[in-house]
């Protein structure tokens, strides 16, 4: 750093101001949808949309919870979120772990079939047959058994499986081991980053997920967070016209955005915690997938 010539740190400080400039670019538009989710109805109609506000008001937040059902709507999202990505995780091992193993009789078959169903679908009304003959409609269960396993994790957890030294479970075997407790105490705390990219893609699936409620749950109450999300956005204008008269300080346009941060907020709180597993689990798991 020390010994950089002068056109060296010219070009450094270029990098550097494109990065930040890129970084802006990025960071912008949710500090602007922040911005209006706290913007006072007055200071809007007086100043228009700023980044940062005179003053604070956190009635849209308020007018979301109370009237929108966003409360019941979390419930529901966090439940299919934590159970459902244990599910996924725990289903898409059992399945990629033989299918890791060379000697499996039929394996190919296997394996041809799965890459089948990540080109080829059954289509939208055959799966809802299908779901209604199995009585899982109006149910929250719907939003989680259908996609139990992802045949693209299913590859990439198996290409990572595969690039174990075989090795480590011989010598397990000699030790007496069986199948099971080998996965469990040796494959497993190996495969940490791989399992912590796919639970983060399984999780992030299943919080941004509306279109099967839509299809399969009429019941308000077992509605995700995502689609009470598309119902403000959609009917906002008319459905909080009543509240707006009585209160006369937050706009339609704040109670959207409010309604955006809270459905996004949860997510970004979790990613940091696992971004530093995310590029070597993918990269790791899908160089041989």
């Amino acid at each position: 750093m020390i010994n950089l010539t002068v056109g060296e740190k010219v070009w450094q400080a270029v990098v550097y101001f494109i990065l930040i400039l890129l970084a802006l670019l990025c960071l912008l538009p949710f500090l602007y949808v922040v911005a209006v989710s706290v913007t006072p109805e007055s200071e809007v109609l007086r100043r228009g949309i700023v980044i940062i506000p005179e003053s604070f008001t956190f009635l849209a937040y308020k007018e979301v919870f109370i009237s929108h059902g966003i409360g019941q709507a979390y419930k529901i999202t966090l439940f299919r979120t934590i159970v459902g990505t244990a599910l996924n995780v725990f289903f898409t091992v059992i399945a990629a772990y033989p299918l890791s193993k060379k000697y499996l009789p039929g394996r190919s078959p296997f394996l041809l079939f799965i890459v089948f169903t990540m080109m080829f679908g059954g289509g939208l009304i055959p799966t809802y047959l299908l779901i209604r003959s199995l009585g899982l409609l109006n149910s929250p269960w719907v939003l989680i058994i259908p996609n139990l396993i992802s045949a693209f994790n299913l590859v990439i957890i198996k290409g990572f499986f595969e690039q174990l030294p075989a090795e480590i479970e011989e010598s397990a075997r000699v030790d007496g081991a069986s199948e099971l407790q080998s996965l469990w105490r040796i494959i497993l705390p190996l495969s940490l980053p791989v399992l912590s990219t796919i639970s983060l893609f399984y999780a992030v699936g299943h919080w941004n997920s509306y279109f099967d409620a839509i299809v399969y749950i009429n019941d308000s109450n077992l509605m995700p967070l995502q689609v009470i999300l598309r119902n403000i956005l959609l009917n906002v204008a008319t459905q909080s016209a009543d509240s707006l008269a009585n209160t006369g300080a937050v706009s339609t346009f704040a109670i959207q955005m409010a309604a955006v941060v809270v459905t996004t907020v949860p997510i970004l709180i979790v990613y940091p915690f696992m971004q530093k597993h995310f590029t070597k689990g993918v990269l790791l798991g899908s160089v041989k997938g």
